[in-house]
């Protein structure tokens, strides 16, 4: 009997599914992203693919509370964005541009797991250059097994002989399965394969590290539905021209995703930073106009980042805005800026930049931000001492953030003297020794104040 094919349109932006092709996906609005994805009837509901046990419903009292089991992966900020270490039964996607560091910091973290069973299926990759790479980073990785191929039914059936307790899939897009008729990489072959996958992980009680590639715009290579499908989605962030890279959580099912790991690559490999506050701070320019430090919160941890800003006569009728900063609140800074502090800075071309690659879109970076702008404006500089928080409203007003405590004491740590707060906070704050506290209500308050503008 002929092998009859199933046809279905699968969405790349949100994986909504639909029997009829359409020009805009019915579900999430996005045009031209229905993909055809054809499956053997004789396959897709009776094959051989590893399936869970039926389960019975159970009531909700009689659940199992008892705590998940966790690896530690030996290295410090991996475990602190996985929330404690990896977790038995979970499938990982380590996200990020070519060349960023993902599988050096896997092939680390195995070498440094020397009593577990590991699997490194390496897709892109030959054997000898996965050799070459470990001798370089100077890593021996005894407990690692390695296997290169392609073929997804090779990989499930090495994963049921060899019995590993931790899989490294490099990379997903490289992947293919039989029962799709598509080439790797595509949304079809993507999406069949990390299914199969993620029910080999939940039945074993594996724990699966799976690479993707992300697109010029910053997404993860193929559908969405990716990330729907596996428990932890890690994305591996960094210029290529410089040397920290930042891990952060943008999906956790076992913990926080506002935890974020700093890395330092060298000839070695990857080192964990412990202190990134100082790494971001180090080579800090001494009494240049233009530059402020603010302190921002990365899930538990403060972080302190160096703004810069450059004010300059604008040449043309539309003047430049920032880089670094998002740019809708860097334009808005410069209205409240002009509008509420008096400096006439909207017809100037403005450029903003936060060393180490830091994004900084958190509302606490604000007054930091407009006092750099304010001084390079001025071109009177602020002082290496001095540190900033506060968010500042459309009035001009300058708003209490959370977490100020723990800003002080992180700024108190690394040696600064002042600091501006707003006036108004919500928390008592307990003043650090050695810190000296400016409260200001108003951004113009704070310029006068600071800047001792006229």
């Amino acid at each position: 009997m002929a092998k009859k094919e199933k046809t279905i349109y699968c969405c790349s932006e949100c994986g909504a599914e639909t029997s009829n092709w359409a020009g805009k996906c019915p579900s999430c609005g996005a045009w031209n992203s229905l993909v055809e994805v054809k499956f053997d009837s004789a396959s897709s509901g009776k094959s051989g693919r590893p399936r869970l046990e039926r389960s019975r419903p159970k009531k909700i009292t009689e659940l199992d509370m008892t705590e998940e089991m966790r690896i530690s992966t030996s290295i410090s900020e991996l475990d602190r964005v996985l929330g404690g270490g990896a977790v038995c039964g979970s499938l990982v996607l380590v996200g990020g541009a070519p060349g960023i560091g993902k599988s050096t910091l896997l092939l680390q973290m195995c070498a440094n797991l020397e009593n577990r069973k590991i699997l490194y299926v390496t897709g892109e990759e030959s054997e000898r250059q996965l050799k070459l790479r470990a001798v370089r980073l100077g890593l021996e990785g005894k407990n690692i097994l390695v296997l290169a191929e392609t073929d997804l039914d090779a990989i499930l059936e090495c994963i049921n002989i060899h019995s590993p307790e931790i899989v490294i899939i490099d990379s997903i897009q490289t992947i293919s399965g039989g029962d799709v008729a598509s080439a790797p990489g595509s949304v079809s072959q993507i999406r069949d394969c990390t299914m199969q996958i993620m029910r080999l992980t939940k039945e074993k009680g594996l724990t699966v590290f799976v690479v993707g590639h992300i697109t010029k715009e910053g997404s993860i290579a193929g559908p969405k539905i990716l990330e729907h499908m596996v428990d932890c989605v890690l994305y591996f962030e960094g210029e290529r021209n410089t040397s920290f890279r930042i891990l952060r959580a943008a999906k956790n099912r076992f913990g926080s995703t506002n935890e974020i790991g700093v890395f330092e690559m060298d000839d070695k490999g990857l080192k964990c930073v412990e202190n990134p506050s100082e790494m971001l701070l180090s080579g800090r320019p001494e009494n240049s106009p233009g530059t402020c430090v603010a302190c921002v919160i990365e899930g538990s941890r403060p972080l302190l980042a160096e703004v810069q800003a450059l004010v300059t006569p604008s040449t043309y009728n539309a003047a430049r805005r920032s880089n670094g900063v998002d740019y809708n609140r860097a334009a808005m800074l410069l209205a409240v800026i002009e509008k509420r502090g008096g400096l006439p800075v909207t017809t100037c071309d403005a450029y903003i930049n936060v060393i180490g690659g830091l994004t900084l879109d958190e509302p606490a970076a604000d007054l930091a931000t407009a006092l750099a702008i304010a001084s390079s404006y001025i071109d009177r500089p602020l002082g290496t001492d001095l540190a900033a928080i506060g968010e500042i409203g459309l009035s001009g007003e300058i708003r209490s953030v959370s977490m100020i405590n723990q800003r002080l004491s992180e700024i108190a740590r690394l040696g600064f003297r002042r600091c501006v707060i707003p006036a108004h906070v919500r928390d008592e704050i307990k003043k650090p020794a050695g810190l000296e506290l400016i409260p200001v209500k108003t951004i113009r308050e704070a310029i006068l104040t600071v800047l001792k503008a006229n």
